[in-house]
């Protein structure tokens, strides 16, 4: 098997054990155009649940601050429901994000080149 297959599909397998560092790693160490071409898709297939991690905490914060809340229990049902709905995403996306990295690594690995 050619070493430039097993380093592109393992920059998507790597979402099994080191998310970030092996893309980066391989995208910096390589000459190959083909291997920097996946370690880039695979590298922002990883960032994508991290930014929306980001946008998460800050809509459960924004929503449950202190300063927020008035006494009125049905803000804090509608506050809660958004978060559930947040969670909700952000767990779809990182299972659709998974099985993607998965299929790609196999793809790779199958292709003739």
């Amino acid at each position: 098997m050619d070493t430039n297959k097993i380093l592109s599909a393992s920059t998507y397998f790597s979402i099994l054990f080191a998310p970030f560092i092996l893309p980066i790693i391989v995208y910096f160490l390589t000459t190959d155009k083909g291997v920097k071409y996946h370690a880039k898709r695979s590298l922002i297939s990883h960032i994508i649940p991290t930014i929306f991690f980001v946008f998460l905490m800050l809509a459960v914060f924004a929503n449950f601050s202190p300063l927020s809340y008035s006494g009125d229990t049905t803000n804090m049902w509608s506050s809660m429901t958004t978060a559930l709905i947040f969670m909700g995403l952000y767990t779809l996306i990182n299972i659709v994000l998974f099985i993607w990295n998965i299929i790609q690594g196999i793809k790779v690995l199958r292709q003739d080149v």
